[in-house]
């Protein structure tokens, strides 16, 4: 029997009209729309394994998976890629497709995340869906300052979604800011790992500092607290994207 092949995918999509990346039943995924779609195209079931889990509504900008090939290799020119995107629907896009060794890994390769967050403060049907729209501008001062104080802790079982599955609530956050723009603000967070609605969590946190309902210090409490019910309350998803998916050099060709 021969030896199957490891692919990595690279892949964008806009996750309103699903729930999530990872497949689950009684309800659509990115996860399941690809796996199908990959099976067409390349004649064999295929499973893919994603980078990390979006929750329902939320956007990739960039995003990976790999899968295992059997037989011979296939091609992964410009025009596999075309015929891909040709049957996925028009809210999933193939970027890219290349081979990777047998081990490599979507998931645990990568050694940095980045997601923004997006916000506006005035009705905008072309930003409905994809930047949270609120009333009042809060203060970006004091949502760095308490930004910058998150920085300084490591566990962060405060943001996280209660019952999940993880053995470890502790992340490396390498930057957290908030940064303005000619219609609104975002905010941008990079780290080793998230956990699960923790963006959104700690945005919902921020913002009750920028609307100084509480005091940036107040931010240490709440993580030292460990308890999600001391934290703010998770903004929707459609503000919120996925932009970056880093990895070590070799062996991948992250490139188009």
């Amino acid at each position: 029997m021969a030896a199957k092949q490891r692919y990595f995918i690279a892949l964008s999509y806009d996750g309103t009209n699903y729930h999530g990346w990872q497949i689950q039943p009684n309800a659509i995924t990115v996860q399941e729309v690809l796996n199908k779609c990959l099976s067409v195209i390349l004649r064999e079931p295929i499973e893919t394994t994603g980078c990390g889990r979006t929750d329902t509504g939320v956007h990739a900008r960039q995003f990976f998976a790999h899968f295992d090939v059997g037989g011979e290799s296939i091609d992964h020119s410009p025009s596999t890629i075309r015929s891909i995107n040709a049957i996925l629907p028009k809210d999933i896009a193939i970027k890219n497709i290349f081979p990777v060794p047998a081990e490599a890994h979507a998931r645990f390769d990568a050694t940095l995340r980045t997601y923004e967050y997006h916000i506006h403060f005035n009705k905008d049907p072309f930003k409905n869906g994809y930047s949270w729209e609120i009333r009042d501008k809060p203060d970006i001062g004091l949502m760095n300052k308490a930004a910058q104080i998150i920085m300084e802790y490591t566990d962060f079982s405060c943001f996280s979604k209660s019952n999940t599955q993880v053995k470890t609530n502790i992340c490396k956050i390498i930057k957290a800011t908030w940064v303005e723009t000619e219609t609104g603000i975002f905010f941008e967070i990079s780290a080793d790992r998230f956990l699960r609605n923790m963006v959104r969590a700690i945005v919902g946190t921020l913002l009750m500092v920028g609307k100084q309902e509480i005091g940036p210090d107040m931010v240490r409490g709440i993580i030292e607290s460990k308890n999600r019910s001391k934290a703010g309350t998770s903004v929707p998803a459609c503000g919120l994207y996925l932009t970056e998916v880093r990895y070590p050099l070799a062996p991948y060709p992250l490139t188009p």
